[in-house]
């Protein structure tokens, strides 16, 4: 019998990751997996000692962002789902855009690096930035999640205040997508295929997520866009994940890349068993 072991963040609680896990638990079972979990806190990392898990496990699936963690097991021979490679890029969005670099994505710019408390005294960079975007001009912090982190500057006085306020963070400047205002679509894939997918839409803001006012439809995605978000998990080594396309004249565009996206709300929506398609997942790779 095949044992996989879940590790979550022991300081970060929500129903939607306790949902996940009994959804994964339940499906473990139905597929005769062992299953567990533990807290990242629950796993010293002693780095005078090889890694131990609280259990043997043939597989850990890794639903956390502690890279070091991630990366500590990884020398001990530990396969991890998603690897830390992968979680890495994920984490960061102006990794993830340059990874995916060569990918039809809305026109991106990473703001240059200050210190924190610094800002930016020459701001030439953004007017380079505004020539190439204008305004308004998607601002977003490089570590964020359920859309938040986010930002839309109508103009260089509100660019310029986003971006001394968040200076000495990793960030990025986009180029505003208006057919895509408010909606986008998430696909969640495993191993290259679409399992379950639903199109956000939100009247009251431009961002499309559910966790700040948005609703879901269920939806089918096109051939081309099951393409690009494969070839999105192909580049980062993902064998799970969340990719959200956005809507453009130019045809669909890579938003984002999310390495543990939470599936509870488009379980409900779809009836798509997720868990299982995710363990599956998994046991064709080991």
């Amino acid at each position: 019998m095949k044992h996989g072991l879940l590790i979550r963040n022991s300081y970060w609680h929500s129903a939607s990751m306790d949902e996940m896990e009994a959804l994964l638990a339940h499906a473990a079972k139905r597929m005769g997996i062992a299953f567990s979990a533990c807290g990242n806190g629950d796993i010293p990392i002693d780095l005078s000692m090889p890694p131990q898990l609280p259990c043997d496990a043939d597989f850990v699936l890794f639903w956390d962002k502690d890279i070091r963690l991630a990366r500590y097991l990884e020398s001990g021979g530990y396969p991890l789902f998603n690897c830390a490679d992968a979680i890495e890029n994920c984490d960061d969005k102006t990794r993830t855009h340059l990874c995916l670099k060569d990918l039809p994505s809305p026109r991106t710019i990473l703001a240059p690096l200050t210190f924190p408390g610094n800002g930016y005294p020459d701001i030439s960079f953004l007017l380079r930035a505004e020539e190439a975007l204008s305004y308004p001009m998607v601002i977003k912090e490089g570590n964020g999640s359920f859309g938040e982190q986010v930002y839309l500057a109508k103009n260089r006085a509100e660019a310029l205040d986003l971006l001394t306020r968040l200076s000495g963070r990793p960030m990025l400047m986009q180029k505003y997508v208006r057919e895509s205002h408010g909606q986008d679509k998430r696909l969640y894939m495993v191993n290259g295929r679409c399992v379950a997918a639903m199109r956000r839409v939100n009247d009251t803001d431009f961002r499309a997520n559910i966790a700040i006012g948005g609703h879901a439809l269920p939806y089918t995605p096109t051939r081309e866009e099951e393409l690009l978000a494969a070839r999105a998990l192909d580049m980062l080594r993902l064998t799970f994940a969340g990719v959200d396309i956005l809507d453009s004249p130019q045809g669909p565009l890579l938003c984002e890349v999310n390495s543990n996206a939470h599936f509870t709300a488009l379980h409900r929506l779809t009836g798509a068993d997720i868990a299982a398609h995710i363990l599956e997942g998994i046991l064709e790779k080991r």
